[in-house]
C-alpha cells in the first residue's frame, strides 16, 4: 500500500510542477491555489509512504515520477524539445524508478 501512496504523491508532484506554468508567477489565484493544494497532497502522501519505504528510496522515486511526468507533459502540451538524448536520459530515470522498486525492502 505504501508504494501506491508513493505513486499518488508522484502524481501530485507532476500536477503542482506543471501547474506552476499556469500561475503566471503566482499572480493567478485559481492556478496558484491548485498548485498549493497539489503540493500539500504530494507531501502528505509521501509522508505516508515513508512510514514503510526507506526515505532515500521514496524520495528518489517521488522526484523521479515528478521529473518524468513533468517532462512528458512539457513535450506533449508545451511543445518542449523532444530528441534522442532527452528520451534516453528520461528512460534512465524510469529504469531507476523500476529498479528501486524491485530492490526495495520495507523498513
Amino acid at each position: 500500500m505504501a508504494w501506491l501512496f508513493l505513486f499518488i504523491a508522484g502524481f501530485f508532484e507532476i500536477i503542482w510542477a506543471v501547474g506552476m506554468k499556469y500561475t503566471d508567477g503566482f499572480s493567478k489565484i485559481v492556478p496558484t491555489a491548485a498548485v498549493f493544494v497539489a503540493m500539500l497532497l504530494s507531501v502528505y502522501f509521501l509522508s505516508i509512504a515513508v512510514k514503510t519505504i526507506p526515505v532515500g528510496t521514496a524520495y528518489a522515486v517521488w522526484t523521479g515520477i515528478g521529473i518524468v511526468g513533468t517532462t512528458i507533459w512539457g513535450i506533449a502540451v508545451f511543445d518542449e524539445p523532444f530528441g534522442f538524448f532527452r528520451v534516453f536520459f528520461i528512460s534512465l530515470i524510469i529504469i531507476s524508478i523500476v529498479g528501486l522498486r524491485l530492490i526495495a525492502k520495507p523498513i
